[in-house]
């Protein structure tokens, strides 16, 4: 009798956990596109009213709205936009989350930043360990044959996916 309380008890939280993770899916899915749809519109408000578009629309809408929506935030906004407007990507087809683009929006190769994405995808990276991952500089530690291939989109081997474990840094001093 014991177990069967045990076993019921468990199988309401397995489920609770899962409706979590599946509405916590929705809802940043639903973020992504919204924000697309906003750098969309911010970078079309850009070419018509002015590059300070953003300085105005930030002051208005940390008042109205809250200060999440600050200039930093906007002007990531319309630069996610415009790298994947720009591009064959599309951030609705994968399953990275926000603070994922997040990361990426520091990159300036288009090469470089399908490379995390696809690597975040496989490997189901958190937003922390992409971070790392950017940060060890692992795409640019790559050899140019490798990057050549995940350009093309040809099949790599194990040891392609090696990156050059030495970093060589120079002091300008």
């Amino acid at each position: 009798m014991e177990e069967e309380y045990y076993t019921s008890i468990k199988e309401k939280i397995l489920k609770s956990e899962i409706y979590d993770k599946a509405r916590d899916y929705a809802k940043d899915r639903n973020k992504v596109k919204v924000y697309y749809e906003i750098g969309e519109l911010l970078s079309n408000a850009g070419r018509e009213y002015g590059k300070n578009i953003i300085d105005k629309y930030s002051e208005k809408l940390t008042i109205e709205v809250g200060k999440k929506y600050n200039y930093r935030t906007l002007y990531g906004m319309r630069k996610f936009y415009e790298i994947f407007n720009n591009s064959k990507l599309n951030p609705m087809g994968s399953k990275l989350c926000w603070s994922h683009y997040r990361e990426l929006l520091t990159l300036k190769n288009i090469d470089e930043i399908n490379y995390y994405i696809s690597i975040t995808e496989q490997n189901n990276l958190t937003k922390r360990q992409l971070h790392e991952r950017i940060k060890s500089n692992e795409y640019n530690r790559l050899s140019d044959d490798t990057k050549n291939k995940l350009i093309n989109k040809h099949e790599t081997e194990i040891f392609d996916m090696l990156p050059n474990p030495i970093i060589i840094k120079f002091n300008d001093t």
